[in-house]
C-alpha cells in the first residue's frame, strides 16, 4: 500500500467544526494525524469540543513507525484524557510500550486509557476496561486475500457498536466481522453490505 494522505495534511484548528466535534458521540482519528502540526492543535481543539459536550475521542496508533515517532506524546493524550478509546495491533501497543510482551504491554494500556481495543490477527482481538478483559474470537474467512483497512475496518465496527450501545463483546465481534470481511478482498473498502452480513451473523 502506497499511502497518500491528500488534502488532510492541511487539517488546522480553522477545519474544527464545533457543532460536529460536540454532537458526534465519538471523534475518531489517525495516529498518522499527529506529523503535521497544525493538525495536533486541531485535534486538541476537537477533543476540548468533545468532552465539554460528554462526548468521547478515539485514536488508532495507525502504525508502529508512528508509534515509536511520538510515543511519549501518544502516552501524554491518553493518560491526561484527551483520548478515551485506542485502537491498535499487537505490535503497536509492544511497541507503545517498548516490550516485548504482549501482556505487559495490555496491562500498562488498562492502566492509561478507559477503553483499549487491541487486535491479534488470527488469534482476535482483546478489549479492557478497567479491570474487565473481553476477550473477541477471529472471524473465519475462506481466504486471506489483502490485509488492507483490516484495523480500520475493526475500529469502524466496534464504533457502531459502541454508539448504539452495545455490549463490548458486541462491540468486539462487529469489528471482527468486518474486518474478516475485508480481509477477503482487494482494497479497504468492502463489497458487501455491513448492515446486513452483520444481521445475518446475528450480531444486530
Amino acid at each position: 500500500m502506497n499511502t497518500y494522505l491528500g488534502a488532510c495534511v492541511e487539517l488546522g484548528p480553522e477545519d474544527v467544526e464545533a457543532d460536529k466535534a460536540a454532537g458526534a458521540k465519538v471523534t475518531y482519528f489517525e495516529g498518522y494525524l499527529w506529523d503535521p502540526p497544525r493538525a495536533k492543535e486541531a485535534i486538541r481543539q476537537t477533543a476540548k469540543l468533545a468532552h465539554a459536550a460528554g462526548r468521547e475521542v478515539s485514536m488508532t496508533l495507525s502504525d508502529s513507525f508512528c508509534v515509536d515517532r511520538y510515543r511519549d506524546e501518544f502516552l501524554e493524550l491518553m493518560r491526561s484524557g484527551t483520548v478515551d478509546i485506542v485502537f491498535a495491533n499487537s505490535h503497536e501497543i509492544k511497541s507503545l510500550y517498548q516490550t516485548a510482551s504482549f501482556e505487559e504491554a495490555l496491562a500498562a494500556i488498562r492502566k492509561d486509557c478507559r477503553i483499549a481495543a487491541i487486535t491479534r490477527s488470527e488469534k482476535g482481538s482483546v478489549i479492557v476496561r478497567g479491570d474487565e478483559t473481553v476477550t473477541i474470537q477471529a472471524t473465519r474467512i475462506k481466504e486471506l486475500v489483502d490485509t488492507t483497512g483490516a484495523g480500520d475496518l475493526y475500529a469502524a465496527g466496534f464504533l457502531y457498536g459502541y454508539t448504539t450501545g452495545r455490549s463490548l463483546k458486541d462491540c468486539g465481534d462487529v469489528g471482527s466481522l468486518a474486518a474478516g470481511l475485508v480481509i477477503q478482498q482487494i482494497g479497504p473498502r468492502p463489497r458487501q453490505n455491513l448492515r446486513r452480513e452483520a444481521e445475518q451473523a446475528g450480531l444486530l
